[in-house]
């Protein structure tokens, strides 16, 4: 790297099209950090199970016999086939390629003519453990069974959540919005991480929130960052026009970024979160979806206007990186130069892949 970091340059841009750097951050990252995964809905009793993805490794989480979550890669011993699909409930986990079965704790019960295997040992053969966790309605899971705890992730922002006045536990799931861009995965956090673009490209967003660098606050933490936004003057009372009104409910709107790839959105108004997560699919493409949870209490007509506010921003966005995209595979502008202040949380992330992928394994 020509120019370093700390001189405020940014990561080189053949790190957002090489192969070799895609390959590094799945090993030092993706597999070894927490991500949110689904919903704990979706395990109401024994034997619930729902399939998921820690961007390359396919995760599935099940409650047990005990009434415990448990996590496993959902890769079978035996060849490699996906043991689950999809959701449901099932007394075991099994293998539609060959009907190896797993219990609910992960030991295989039965391999198909094992027994004429005379050195087949079936305790060697379990599904491997990932760690998992929840928090409120949300289920995370790492890939990495010996995971540092889950807490060190919500440090700053478990507290701005609940200090919101949102109540975690009575949210309830309404949809999810998957979505596709050719683009690098840090490309589109990056532009996540700062509003400095929000006064040009986001129009609707600025008439609601006030994005002015004085007003527009920004927390970094070790493994997450925080953006917090108030309600422009006149737009909850109705006087000031803006593409969505806020009412009762959330005071401000916050941002929160978990590392590497989870994004926690609470608009102002009806009590409301989004929780997006980003997939890195290969040096040029991520893939994501949205959660959408909202109060039992929010009309279907209030969840439609955050959903539509929410997208439209995230539509906006898309533009911006596909064409920041372009600019870095050209590579005609090696490493571009961020702006300490408005750019901050950018230099911060942008430090934490560095590290990642150039200290000692």
């Amino acid at each position: 790297m020509e120019h370093p970091l700390e001189d405020g340059w940014t990561l080189p841009a053949s790190w957002y099209s090489s192969e070799v750097v895609h390959r590094l951050e799945l090993e030092r990252i993706f597999a070894r950090s927490w991500q949110y995964v689904g919903r704990l809905d979706q395990l109401p009793e024994t034997g619930s199970f729902f399939s998921s993805q820690v961007a390359h490794v396919p995760v599935v989480v099940v409650r047990d016999g005990s009434g415990e979550l448990r996590g496993f890669v959902n890769v079978c011993r035996h060849r490699g086939h996906l043991v689950a699909e999809g959701e449901g409930c099932r007394a075991t986990l099994q293998c539609p390629y060959h009907a190896w079965t797993y219990g609910l704790d992960g030991t295989l019960l039965k391999a198909p003519r094992s027994e004429r295997e005379p050195d087949f040992d079936p305790d060697a053969f379990a599904l491997l453990p990932v760690s998992v966790t929840t928090w409120g309605p949300f289920v995370f899971a790492n890939p990495d069974p010996g995971a540092p705890p889950f807490a060190l992730l919500l440090d700053g922002v478990r507290e701005a959540v609940e200090g919101s006045g949102l109540d975690l536990d009575a949210l309830v799931f309404r949809r999810r919005v998957e979505w596709e861009a050719p683009v690098n995965w840090k490309n589109a956090v990056e532009n996540y991480l700062e509003c400095y673009h929000c006064a040009v490209a986001h129009p609707g967003l600025a008439k609601v929130v006030d994005v002015d660098p004085d007003m527009y606050a920004v927390v970094a933490r070790p493994l997450s960052t925080s953006q917090f936004a108030d309600v422009r003057p006149g737009v909850r009372e109705g006087t000031a026009r803006a593409p969505y009104r806020p009412r009762d409910g959330i005071e401000s709107a916050q941002y929160h970024h978990l590392w590497p790839s989870t994004t926690i959105d609470i608009e102002a108004g009806r009590p409301n979160v989004s929780m997006d997560v980003w997939l890195p699919a290969g040096p040029g493409r991520t893939t994501g979806y949205s959660d959408y949870f909202f109060a039992p209490d929010v009309a279907d007509e209030e969840m439609e206007e955050i959903i539509a506010f929410s997208q439209q921003v995230g539509m906006e966005d898309q533009s911006l990186v596909e064409s920041v995209q372009a600019g870095l595979d050209s590579g005609a502008v090696p490493q571009g130069r961020l702006f300490g202040e408005s750019e901050r949380l950018i230099g911060h992330f942008q430090r934490r892949i560095h590290a990642a992928l150039t200290s000692p394994a």
